[in-house]
């Protein structure tokens, strides 16, 4: 029936009226939703604060806190403590001979499947079945990704929506938080007592309990942890995977330096520890303890479901891990006899010297069991944290991150100890010194 009138909000047939429309309403209604839509997505972004992450430290603006130095410029050749030096621990012999023989191989090379070629996905599958313990599906069970960091943005979104409630630890690393809740998740937070444990990492299982029995459903937590370098006990990943097991909780793990331990320290992988295999995603990848990362490689296994998930959102995102880099993981797993070995010894000097002096400078800071980041505790200062952490860099020529990137830790900053051994401990004497400088 055709309509015959439409004015002042009215819509109706001859003398029927048919429907009653309040045409301002919908436009006042639609200028909302969009300043309301607006505001939310800018409260997104807010969330996502780069300027203390690491590697953006340098992008700081210099005059916010020059007004509170005190005292002199202390000497010393900069060191940044937020990410790793490659150059004083180089990649792996052969990672970029491979790199060039994929280059030459071209297009068949360029273009693999979105979740990455089948043949070297085949390869890294029974590498890291070895490795952790437990099979992998290397046609179902696995994706290469843009770096692990690409791996944990997929894997977040393939499980993680609005008003989801994600447990988490704190501290861990800091990405965790900011995607959890850009994803719409409410974050259940669960201590790690890592200053107060010593075999174990000191996870408050009553705490991972309570979050689940309130509905928390994604548990995610890295092994060893980011930033405190505590490696998660057999019991404590058994406690998870019971509870996990109970509640029907999917857990993600970032294990990236599951392979840079001390002292022989027993690791136990958690999609070994009697889960299904569709309630885990173990994230790692060779860009730190191999010094592979300039190569952005990550890998992700574990559910086929969740893989899947991961898969669809990388093919519009990034479509793939660049195919020539992906060549490089033929080389994880096979450094040369004895490589492995002597980078952990390597580190384990660095940190027994770095740890030695935050301690004799009274800060407390936990012996790291694994990986390459210490988590020393500050006193009191006169300053803010973030505004130490600008004054370490203008001052001092030394980089860290804050411990409020990692949680609510405003008294701790990480450092990321694989650096040139005589330079990282010149810059911790320069820590302690600022320290003392700044000191309420």
């Amino acid at each position: 029936m055709p309509l015959a009138r439409f004015s002042q909000g009215v819509v109706s047939s001859g003398t029927s009226e048919i429907k009653r429309i309040d045409i301002n309403g919908i436009a006042m209604c639609l200028r909302n939703g969009s300043k309301e839509n607006m505001a939310s997505v800018e409260e997104k972004f807010r969330t996502l604060g780069i300027a203390n992450a690491p590697g953006q430290e340098v992008r700081q603006r210099s005059a916010d806190v020059t007004h509170h130095r005190q005292g002199e410029m202390i000497a010393g050749d900069l060191v940044d403590f937020s990410h790793g030096d490659v150059d004083a621990f180089p990649p792996p012999p052969g990672s970029f001979e491979r790199f060039a023989e994929a280059v030459e191989i071209g297009g068949r090379q360029a273009y693999t499947e979105y979740r990455g070629s089948a043949s070297i996905r085949a390869e890294v599958a029974r590498d890291l079945a070895d490795f952790t313990g437990a099979p992998v599906q290397s046609d179902l069970g696995i994706i290469i990704t843009p770096g692990t960091q690409g791996a944990l943005f997929l894997a977040i979104a393939a499980t993680v929506g609005d008003g989801d409630k994600v447990a988490i630890v704190q501290p861990d690393y800091f990405a965790n938080r900011k995607l959890v809740e850009f994803f719409g998740g409410e974050i259940v937070p669960v201590a790690l007592d890592y200053l107060g444990a010593e075999k174990d990492a000191g996870l408050n299982l009553a705490q991972l309990r309570a979050a689940f029995e309130a509905g928390a459903r994604t548990f995610l937590f890295s092994n060893p942890n980011n930033p405190t370098g505590a490696v998660y006990s057999a019991t404590e990943i058994t406690a998870i995977a019971v509870l996990a097991k109970e509640f029907g909780v999917t857990i993600i793990a970032d294990q990236l330096y599951s392979r840079l331990r001390y002292g022989n320290k027993d690791y136990t992988h958690i999609r070994a520890a009697g889960l299904p295999e569709e309630q885990v995603v173990t994230i790692m990848g060779p860009s730190k303890t191999e010094s592979l990362s300039g190569y952005r490689l990550g890998i992700a296994f574990g559910s086929p479901a969740i893989i899947e998930r991961m898969e669809k959102l990388q093919a519009i995102v990034s479509l793939r891990a660049a195919g020539y880099n992906q060549a490089v993981l033929q080389t994880w797993f096979r450094e040369p006899d004895g490589w492995m070995n002597e980078r952990s010894i390597q580190h384990q000097a660095i940190r027994d010297d770095l740890v030695a002096i935050f301690r004799a400078a009274g800060l407390p800071t936990r012996l790291p069991q694994a990986g390459s980041y210490l988590f020393p505790t500050l006193p009191a200062l006169a300053v803010t944290l973030e505004e130490f952490v600008k004054l370490l860099r203008l001052q001092a020529n030394v980089i860290v991150t804050a411990g409020t990137e990692f949680g609510p830790h405003p008294n701790s900053i990480r450092l990321n100890f694989s650096q040139d051994r005589k330079a990282a401990v010149s810059a911790a004497h320069r820590i302690v010194q600022m320290v003392q400088i700044y000191k309420a």
